[in-house]
């Protein structure tokens, strides 16, 4: 419709959104762990934005350890996050540069992916399929 802006510009839309937004990272992890912390825990976990505990699949923090260099153990938190922005209808974005490289060692991202300006865009498509292949280590957060 001439004159009508786009939902993503519409004042009241972006505020609905915003509310949504806040509503699905309370189920975000609040404090991020590392590789090596969780590793040593006997059920590695955390809490989320909400206070609920967050419990991390025990077999694929080890197969992070096992996959990922030791001296990426310290370095890497998790759980990796990508960010969606509803402004960006096919991608997001991981502002990690040691999720950038664990991600690129386990072969989930090719070495053409590189940071720019503190971010590296992903297809979304491609975000749910890591997500879906290590269950608890990938969150989606909305911002």
């Amino acid at each position: 419709m001439p004159g009508r802006l786009p939902d993503s510009d519409n004042p009241v839309f972006a505020r609905w959104m915003k509310g949504e937004m806040g509503k699905i990272n309370r189920t975000i992890v609040a404090q991020r762990m590392t590789l090596a912390r969780l590793l040593e825990e006997e059920v590695p976990h955390s809490r989320t934005w909400s206070g609920d505990r967050y419990v991390f699949d025990r077999h694929v923090i080890g197969m992070l350890g096992d996959k990922l260099p030791t001296e990426l153990h310290d370095r890497l938190k998790l759980p990796i996050l990508f960010f969606f922005d509803f402004r960006v209808e096919d991608s997001c974005f991981l502002n990690d540069k040691h999720a950038l490289r664990a991600l690129q060692i386990l072969s989930e991202l090719g070495e053409m992916y590189r940071m720019r300006q503190g971010k590296v865009w992903v297809g979304k498509s491609m975000a749910y399929s890591i997500m879906r292949k290590y269950p608890t280590a990938i969150q989606i957060t909305m911002g």
